[in-house]
Parts: structure tokens; sequence; C-alpha cells
């Protein structure tokens, strides 16, 4: 079942969350833990990370370096057909551009076919971390729309390299992001908009946010948004505090602005238990809120925060 069915479909707002797949030479035990402790709260369907291979410098003692390519969380399809295998929820894998071409996307594509699954969330994703600004691939793409290009394609039975399938089979349906404090690299709101309408154009059914802290930005996004004739569900994505240190490196990595009244609470407390507690009333607030609005689901970044986000489910679900 699409995501967009299984949220509209729900009782009450739907409850989704994300996980990353094990690091390299791990294994999924930890995943598995997570999804337990968040399973009771009936989660619509899970999102998968995808992590674009990054270079690594090895010290050869001779005053050299060696330059190789290292991938440390491999395995976001078979992450995803396992836990769709062992608990039957609905596994939305990421796709990328950042770090694969498009012959790369082909194949995950056909691995994903293969297993059932035909749930995406399609994302540019993060320039590389030696990289100033995001290069794409040889082969691969600079934009989230031109990966959505090749889905379509995909969907219609054409490989990328013009050549027809054999045998058709059910199509991928996908979500994108979207920034209610306006992505990074973009100029101004409105240019940031007028992409993501291209991209449900381009035929996305859903767009998730970026985390946030301050609902009002949330609010006054989808009111633009809607003005700007984007019609498809707007699913907030939140995320609870839990350390101190989160303070000065949420708004750095994320790009968004803390209310004063959460920074001043914040700075009351003196340890990490304490900022845990303050992340998880913050959150049940923004839920609630959220809630009365009538947003149509409720999607979680649980990295580092599952604990945190079971309390927050506890009281709102």
């Amino acid at each position: 079942m699409r995501v967009t069915d299984l949220i509209n479909s729900a009782e009450k707002t739907a409850f989704s969350f994300e996980i990353l797949p094990p690091i390299k030479g791990t294994g999924i035990e930890k995943v598995y833990q997570d999804i337990d402790t968040l399973r009771e709260f009936d989660p619509k369907y899970i999102n998968i990370t995808t992590h674009r291979s990054e270079f690594v410098y090895k010290d050869l003692g001779n005053g050299l370096f060696q330059r190789s390519r290292q991938r440390r969380r491999p395995g976001t399809v078979a992450v995803a057909a396992a836990i769709q295998n062992r608990y039957g929820i609905t596994t939305v894998p990421h796709i990328l551009c950042s770090g694969f071409n498009r012959e790369d996307t082909e194949y995950v594509l056909l691995d994903l076919q293969f297993l059932g699954i035909t749930d995406l969330l399609v994302l540019r994703g993060d320039k590389a971390k030696h990289e100033n600004i995001f290069t794409p691939e040889p082969g691969g793409y600079t934009h989230a729309i031109e990966l959505e290009e090749q889905i379509n394609r995909f969907n219609r039975g054409i490989f990328v390299d013009g050549s027809e399938m054999k045998i058709s089979k059910t199509p991928f349906t996908y979500g994108v992001a979207c920034y209610p404090e306006k992505h990074d690299e973009a100029p101004n709101m409105e240019s940031d908009l007028y992409w993501l309408k291209k991209k449900v154009e381009a035929g996305a059914e859903y767009a998730v946010t970026q985390l946030f802290y301050d609902n009002r930005k949330y609010f006054e996004f989808v009111e633009k948004a809607r003005a700007a004739g984007i019609y498809v569900p707007i699913i907030p994505g939140i995320k609870p505090f839990k350390k101190l240190s989160q303070l000065t490196v949420i708004p750095k990595t994320f790009k968004v602005d803390l209310p004063k009244e959460l920074t001043d609470e914040v700075l009351k407390c003196t340890t990490d238990e304490q900022l845990k507690q303050v992340g998880i009333e913050w959150c049940i607030q923004q839920c609630k809120e959220l809630i009365a609005h009538g947003v149509p689901s409720i999607h979680f970044y649980s990295v580092g925060a599952v604990e945190s986000i079971r309390e927050v489910a506890k009281v709102i679900y």
C-alpha cells in the first residue's frame, strides 16, 4: 500500500519514523531493537536512510597517504527487505543523487522491484565531506527532479540506455523532501517552493519536512505551499532534543532556528538528562499542536532519540 494510502486510511494522525542501516561490520540487531521499542505505536511505514561512499585516507607510514572510497553504512535495500519481511511494515528506502550515477540507481530500482518494495523517498542528498559544493557523480544527477524522471521512465518500462523491459511490474511511488525554513542552498523561499512544486508535478505524492522546532515555521510554510498550488500532504519531520551540545550543533547542521522559549529552557539545563526531559516535553507540545491542526502524519527522526520518541508517543498516541 502506498504511503499516501497508509496515511489517508489511518484513523488518527499517522506515526512513522526513520532509521539508519547498521555500520559496516555490525549486525542488524540494534535496528530490530529500535523497531521493537516503537512498534507498539503502529508505525504506518519506516524510512531507511541511504549513505554515499566517502573518501578515506590511509597512512602508509612513509609520508604518503592512500586514498580510497568507503561506505560506512551499506545495505539500505537489504535492511528494508529484512524489516518488511520480519514485521510486515511498509519500508521506504531513500534514493539519492549524492554518490550514485544513473546505472547505480537502476540496479537499486531493480533490486527493490524484485523484493516488492515500491515506496521511495527521492532526495538529492548531502554533498560529500570533501566538497565545498554539491558535485554529482559522473553520469549522475544534480537535482532530485532528475532522479524522479529516471524513476518515471523506469515505471514506464524504459531502462537508462533506452531499451525496454520485457516484463512490467508494480510501479514505484515516492515522496520528496521540503524545508519549512528554506533549503540552505536556495536563494529564497519562493525559489524553494518553485522547485518543490516542480517535484510534485513530476510525480511526488507527498513531501516530508526537514526537522524543525518552531511550529509557526511549519504552518507558514504549508500556507505558502498551498498558495503556490502545492496540495500534496506535507508531513512534519520531528526530532526531540537530547544533548546539551545540540543547542549549537542542530542549528548549524540543519540550518534551522530555535524558538527563544526552547533555548531559554535548554540554557537552564546542566546535564544531558535534564536536557532530554526538556526535549521530550517540547516535542510533546509540538506534536499536540500539530495534531490539533490536523496534520496527516508525524514523521520522527529517531537516530539517537528512540527512547525519547517512545516517551513522546506514549503521550500523543
